[in-house]
């Protein structure tokens, strides 16, 4: 019997993760990717309780054809295979084809862009979910929206997004391609306008800490484009960053460096050179993560004419996070329809508040801090 949950990339940093909650939810999967062999040895080796799950593994080599027959029978897939502006597409095809679900932890602007525009409509024909960003460093921050909003006559959104860990080898060339192929953006009455390319490191007060911390705009990140069509919403800015000063001083210079040196390079060429640029910046998976080290913090001030909020969610495990949250929505996709079919971020289609209740029930954020002024 095919199994109802498909993990594409479940060898990955974040693909064990979700596997690993999966199981915490008793719900069967099938773990799968490119090499057999590494897949069988990741979730023996990095899933915790994995002798416990109901799960087979399952050898895909990308193709249509190959994506069909993974597909054929499931209810919801999680893919993690990035990046994905250029390998999104033939599995948000094949799960539209096959009557499925989609959710995957993208951060990639353009990819939520191509989401809404190109496939949004045919999903919700279908009465099928298209979430792409459902991930830590942009649902996370979303909930934090979320409260605020919960206040009437705020139209604002000024978002920071802080976490503390290392990218793993896969967001790094996301990273790169975002900022070699693709522009980002914000949202201003409606609109989207582009951050200056030039601009480099912004100084940011962010709670908890004396210190001005540093930020980028990360590719413009997943809210605007969410909040593009919320008659709440006119503007929305994100900025966001490590908490590791010399890791934030040293990126823009690594991505300026790569966009330059693959200027005049055709796609598939400079797709190549960015992913060697991509594995000399980050080789190897980082390590487990630490409670104590791995922190996260999402500040949302929210703003109109007449009131403002201030929100903010601290949290650790930024990983565990988006696994949790990928988990939890592949579960609640099993038992009925989401709260908006089609394109729709995380909180669209499960509610916010369910998941802060998610998150706070695995012991990865605190209770929001709600700042509310006028």
């Amino acid at each position: 019997m095919t199994k109802p949950v498909v993990v594409y990339g479940a060898s990955g940093y974040t693909g064990r993760l979700i596997c690993e909650y999966l199981r915490e939810y008793h719900v069967p999967f099938v773990a799968a990717g490119r090499d057999e062999g590494r897949l069988k040895s990741s979730m023996e080796s990095n899933v915790a309780g994995i002798e416990t799950a109901d799960y087979e593994v399952v050898a895909c080599d990308g193709s249509p054809e190959a994506l069909a027959d993974l597909l054929s029978g499931a209810s919801v897939v999680c893919n993690t295979v990035g990046p994905f502006s250029q390998l999104g597409p033939a599995v948000v095809e094949a799960a539209l084809a096959a009557g499925v679900h989609y959710l995957d932890t993208t951060g990639e602007q353009d990819w939520l862009i191509t989401c809404d525009e190109q496939y949004g409509s045919a999903y919700a024909e279908k009465g099928l979910l298209l979430a792409p960003g459902v991930a830590q460093m942009y649902t996370t921050g979303e909930i934090a929206a979320e409260v605020a909003l919960e206040r009437p006559g705020l139209d604002t959104l000024d978002i920071a997004v802080f976490w503390g860990g290392s990218p793993t080898v896969a967001s790094t060339l996301t990273i790169l391609v975002n900022a070699a192929l693709a522009g980002a953006f914000y949202l201003e009455q409606n609109q989207y306008q582009p951050w200056d390319p030039e601009a480099g490191l912004y100084q940011l007060a962010i709670p908890g800490q004396h210190e001005l911390a540093l930020a980028l705009p990360w590719g413009g990140t997943s809210h605007p484009v969410w909040y593009k069509r919320d008659p709440r919403v006119a503007n929305c800015k994100v900025l966001g960053g490590v908490f590791n000063k010399p890791l934030m001083l040293g990126v823009p210079q690594i991505v300026a460096a790569a966009v330059e040196a693959t200027k005049d390079m055709g796609p598939e060429e400079k797709y190549a050179a960015l992913t060697a640029t991509a594995s000399q910046v980050m080789s190897q998976m980082p390590p487990r993560e630490n409670p104590r080290l791995n922190k996260s913090m999402d500040s949302v001030h929210a703003s109109g004419p007449l009131g403002r909020a201030h929100v903010v969610i601290h949290g650790n495990q930024n990983y565990k996070q988006t696994g949790a949250l990928q988990a939890y929505a592949a579960y609640a996709l099993l038992q009925q329809p989401p709260k908006r079919v089609g394109f729709a971020s995380g909180c669209q289609a499960f509610g916010h508040r369910e998941l802060l209740g998610v998150l706070r029930s695995f012991g990865l954020v605190s209770e929001p801090v709600v700042t509310v002024e006028g």
